[in-house]
């Protein structure tokens, strides 16, 4: 690569809402960034268009497409192997989706694709907390919960490119029915949908006072249970402290096939600090194999705000060479 010709890469965080560009430098510098609405993209070539449309003045602003290296995609269900996105619930496009090769034609770069927890993984060991490690997972804790898991300096993908869905084991047999169509996965009570359906289980059957009773049972968010256990709500607490026993054991679990360096949090229920991490310490302490006790470090992201998703998939584009 021509480093003083092509000093740009193009992370794309392809989200069910939104779709963020940014364009990043070598320093992992944000230098430009622009936004489209992935809701209401029924048809995939216009939603393409449209994103290439939105790109074309912020390319202009850093010199031309002659500036870009290439570009790098975190998707829901993106298949790094083939770069296509596969079967994504919570997308407008069914079945699968030449993504990838979609944006290299109309760009004319390079154009690399992969699961969105992945990417964050990605950015985590190129720019944040993971830099200089071989051996971490990644738990993107959003809608869903995510992973992204590298062993030896490698990310681990299987044989179809879609392995690491530490989200889909199941944590409680028979219980909470997922999006997925199994039940008792570990995001059906990790996740921020988790959370705030464990604030509406409480609600219901039980009667213990708690300020979340004034806010109308289906408009709960986690946000919401993270204000109330900051003003000391017990019942806010306890949610926040049986989430963390669950992801902790979770995390004990996966300590035995990849003895990581450490785990990684990433995702909008960090936000809620000691409140999740201290419980996720505490119970992966008590549960960890004896063998790997005190070796795994317990992280929040270092990326943090609305450009942590865009570095993880520009840090796709830097791979290619």
């Amino acid at each position: 690569m021509d480093n003083q010709r092509k000093p740009f890469v193009i992370g794309l965080d392809l989200g069910g809402t939104n779709s963020v560009f940014g364009i990043v430098d070598q320093n992992a510098h944000v230098v430009a960034t622009t936004s489209i609405k992935t809701q209401g993209h029924g048809d995939i070539n216009q939603y393409v268009d449209d994103c290439v449309a939105a790109l074309r003045p912020i390319i202009e602003q850093v010199g031309g497409i002659e500036k870009i290296h290439a570009m790098g995609i975190g998707a829901p269900n993106g298949n790094y192997y083939n770069g296509s996105i596969e079967f994504a619930p919570n997308l407008p496009w069914k079945g699968k989706i030449p993504l990838a090769q979609m944006f290299s034609e109309r760009l004319g770069i390079p154009v690399r694709l992969t699961n969105d927890a992945n990417a964050a993984a990605m950015g985590e060991m190129q720019y944040g907390a993971a830099k200089g490690m071989q051996n971490f997972i990644m738990i993107t804790l959003g809608t869903g919960v995510g992973s992204g898991i590298v062993v030896n300096g490698q990310m681990v993908l299987g044989c179809d490119g879609m392995a690491g869905e530490l989200g889909h084991v199941i944590v409680e047999k028979n219980g909470r029915q997922c999006g997925c169509g199994r039940k008792g996965c570990l995001e059906t009570y990790c996740s921020a949908t988790g959370v705030a359906r464990t604030a509406r289980e409480i609600i219901e059957k039980t009667d213990k006072p708690t300020i979340l009773r004034e806010i109308p049972l289906d408009k709960i968010e986690s946000k919401d249970v993270a204000i109330a256990a900051g003003k000391g709500d017990e019942v806010a607490k306890e949610i926040f402290e049986e989430t963390g026993r669950i992801l902790g054991e979770a995390c004990a679990n996966f300590a035995a096939f990849s003895s990581p360096e450490a785990f990684i949090f990433f995702g909008g229920l960090t936000k809620a600090g000691d409140l999740i991490m201290e419980p996720i310490r505490r119970a992966y302490n008590e549960s960890v194999l004896r063998v790997f006790k005190d070796k795994a470090k317990i992280l929040v992201s270092e990326l943090d705000g609305a450009a942590a998703a865009v570095l993880g998939a520009s840090a796709l584009g830097w791979e290619v060479k």
